[in-house]
């Protein structure tokens, strides 16, 4: 039988606070077999995770999937680099906007899409503290704004 839908090991939360989310981008990831073991017990980490463009190939650095821990000597490295799977037409855009701009590759989340292996990646500006205060204070105006309403629907005032 096999696997249908979405099912979710692990997401970058950071990414979102640290980046301005410009464009996403769904990469099948190139793993060998302990990998896709180890994944499917919902164990790595997004956490230091970054994309690069060598040579018109996409890789992953910094990905953490610990050892399988039914593997033997064919085990692999943890933090290797993994080259990601994209259409060659997505590669150049990727190509021209990261070079042209300071923008860079952030995996947000990673997840099973019918039993194959897939990356969010999302195409992303840094931000500045200032801006991460500005996102700050705008979604705790925004929490306080409901909070009223959803009060004042109940008849509390």
């Amino acid at each position: 039988m096999k696997e249908q839908g979405r099912k979710a090991i692990a997401t970058n939360r950071k990414a979102r606070h640290n980046y301005t989310i410009l464009e996403t981008y769904e990469a099948g990831v190139a793993l060998v077999g302990t990998e896709v073991k180890s994944l499917r017990e919902g164990k790595a980490s997004l956490v230091d995770a970054f994309a690069t463009i060598d040579d018109g190939e996409v890789w992953l650095r910094g990905l953490h999937i610990p050892e399988y821990g039914h593997g033997s000597w064919t085990n692999h490295a943890p933090r290797r680099s993994r080259k990601l799977l994209l259409h060659r037409r997505e590669i150049d855009k990727l190509t021209g906007k990261t070079k042209e701009s300071s923008l860079t590759l952030v995996p947000l989340s990673m997840y099973f899409a019918d039993g194959k292996v897939k990356v969010e990646l999302a195409l992303a500006r840094g931000k500045q503290d200032y801006d991460k205060r500005q996102d700050l204070a705008r979604r705790t105006a925004e929490r306080e704004v409901t909070r009223e309403l959803g009060r004042r629907i109940k008849g509390m005032r």
